[in-house]
């Protein structure tokens, strides 16, 4: 209930009653036989917004004051896929692979068995990114495969194929209309109602089915999730869905929704079991993973000061009213590095704003924590930083940066660029050129802008900035990082370095033929020469022999682990 002192609806239910027809995006309609059920309108129904009152016998409509029934929400569900194999391909960020892991649970415990062979499967999945252009046309390529790969296989019933992840929330209409390339379409926050999706699918609604519904609250911290690939060192556990930047190029709050963190308790959990399965390496993740507020608790959930929940320097702002109150990132952090001390913590994608003085001292004092930290600023120039509503300038990014350095000595940053943003200039380009060279900074993740439907430059600027001349301009900025990190690396030649092993695939670098790879505490790959076998998940003393911008080569000194390398280095 949403309690009001009069008859009259709430300023809330009004301005609930003026949007949701906007908010409830329906298929065109088509000249077809086929019925599709979309999902695409997650609201209460009109009596919830109506006051418990001292006045009785107030009239509601019949029709009002009953909500819809959602036949995916009613039905049991445990043996649907029972006899069935489901087949899954992840495309974008590890929040991608987290939520597969999480719809792996999902399906498999209704039934459905996971294949590696997409000819056994009934029902094939695309988990999707729509972050970049490039991004989508690789799956409409791969869809008009299997539309073909369909028509041509010699079986009664061909799979079932389903565009899931942030796609899906974009293209909803495009996928199931303009080119029928599918017959399921699922957003993040929908995974729980794929198997009554396929139900459906499957027999009354052949013409396609769809749950793109946004939700406040949802974030899975029921669900535990399974992992795709159990002989991988690394895990991935997702803290929070959704973010709250609103920055001028990024569709991520269009397809993930506002921010919600799990419940710390959840996450813990998580982590715990992780560490029992024999994972050496955690990666909490977010869209603005160190943003992360639990207010599940109401203990936390008033004003008060928290710790880790200060802007980084007072050169960052927020577009939004920051919220006070809540568990911080500093806290879970603190909490699930003291989980395994011999289990390394890494956290992505953060954003600059959010790194207070004792989340700094935290990574610098826990052995576990890695001294790597992804600062994606975009680009250098203060103007463009401005029209992309980064809120903070290059000289508060640089403060940020040398603080960094000073509490931990060691750090390894990273970044991320996009070049030819709507109305970049030359000098707006140099400026990008000339922090680069100024931070040095140990990776990079750069790309040409590509415009956004529904995001703030997608209705405010032009993208004026011609193809040839991004183009030119990503390949200058990816030579200037390929250059100082080169130096950089060159820099490590003769030093040691803990690094776990990940792979155990022999390869040849630099002639010399090495048995095993893996990343040091920072995030380089290093390719280790060793006499004695080495397997997944050792920690290794490598001496550093080679180096280039990408990668390090170096010889095995011994078999080692995070607190003795700790103490044998301070």
């Amino acid at each position: 209930m949403f309690p009001i002192r009069s008859r009259s609806l709430s300023r809330l239910a009004r301005r609930w009653l003026a949007t949701s027809t906007q908010a409830a995006e329906r298929i065109p309609e088509v000249k077809t036989t086929k019925k599709r059920l979309i999902f695409d309108n997650k609201s209460p129904s009109f009596s919830d917004f109506l006051a418990s009152t001292h006045k009785k016998n107030i009239p509601i409509d019949p029709a009002l004051a009953q909500p819809d029934r959602i036949p995916y929400l009613q039905a049991h569900t445990e043996n649907l896929g029972k006899g069935k194999k489901f087949y899954i391909e992840v495309y974008g960020c590890q929040m991608n692979v987290n939520d597969t892991e999480i719809l792996n649970a999902i399906m498999t415990k209704t039934g459905y068995e996971r294949t590696s062979d997409i000819d056994q499967a009934h029902v094939v999945f695309l988990v999707t990114c729509a972050i970049r252009d490039n991004a989508e046309v690789r799956i409409w390529e791969r869809l008009k495969y299997l539309r073909h790969y369909k028509t041509k296989i010699n079986v009664d019933s061909p799979p079932i194929v389903g565009v899931l992840g942030c796609m899906a929330e974009r293209l909803k209409s495009k996928l199931l209309e303009e080119d029928r390339l599918v017959d399921i379409v699922c957003g993040p926050d929908g995974y729980r109602s794929i198997p009554h999706l396929i139900s459906l699918a499957e027999d009354e609604y052949e013409g396609g089915v769809a749950n793109v519904m946004l939700s406040a609250d949802e974030t899975y911290a029921d669900v535990m999730p399974m992992r795709l690939d159990t002989d991988n060192v690394s895990g991935w556990v997702s803290i929070m869905r959704g973010c709250n930047n609103m920055c001028a190029f990024c569709i991520v709050p269009f397809t993930r929704g506002n921010e919600r963190s799990r419940p710390m308790d959840s996450i813990l959990d998580e982590v715990r079991y992780l560490s029992d399965q024999g994972v050496k390496e955690v990666t909490v993740l977010g869209q603005n993973v160190n943003s992360y507020r639990d207010t599940s608790e109401s203990k936390y959930f008033m004003p008060s000061k928290n710790i880790g929940s200060d802007l980084s320097n007072p050169g960052f702002k927020t577009i939004y009213k920051r919220k006070e109150g809540g568990r911080r990132f500093t806290e879970l952090l603190d909490k699930v590095s003291q989980i395994d001390p011999e289990m390394r913590i890494r956290f992505t994608s953060p954003h600059p704003k959010d790194f207070p003085t004792d989340l700094l001292h935290l990574i610098a004092e826990r052995p576990n924590i890695c001294n790597s930290i992804h600062l994606p600023i975009q680009s250098g120039s203060n103007t463009v930083l401005e029209r992309m509503r980064r809120g903070y300038t290059r000289e508060a990014y640089f403060d940020l940066v040398e603080q960094m350095r000073k509490i931990i000595p060691d750090v390894w940053i990273s970044s991320d660029f996009i070049t030819g943003f709507c109305g970049e200039t030359e000098q707006e380009h140099k400026d990008t050129v000339d922090l680069m060279e100024r931070v040095k900074y140990d990776m990079a993740f750069m790309f040409a802008y590509s415009m956004r439907e529904k995001t703030h430059a997608h209705r405010k600027y032009v993208d004026n900035v011609e193809e040839t001349i991004k183009n030119k301009r990503l390949q200058e900025i990816v030579s200037t990082f390929h250059r100082e990190a080169s130096i950089k690396n060159q820099n490590l030649i003769g030093s040691t370095h803990l690094v776990l092993i990940d792979s155990d695939k022999p390869k040849t670098k630099y002639g010399i033929e090495t048995k095993s790879s893996g990343r040091t505490d920072g995030g380089h790959k290093v390719f280790v020469q060793s006499d004695k076998p080495l397997k997944k998940g050792d920690y290794v003393q490598v001496k550093i022999q080679y180096a280039t911008s990408a990668s390090l080569t170096g010889s095995a000194l011994g078999l080692s682990s995070i607190r003795d390398f700790a103490a044998a280095t301070k």
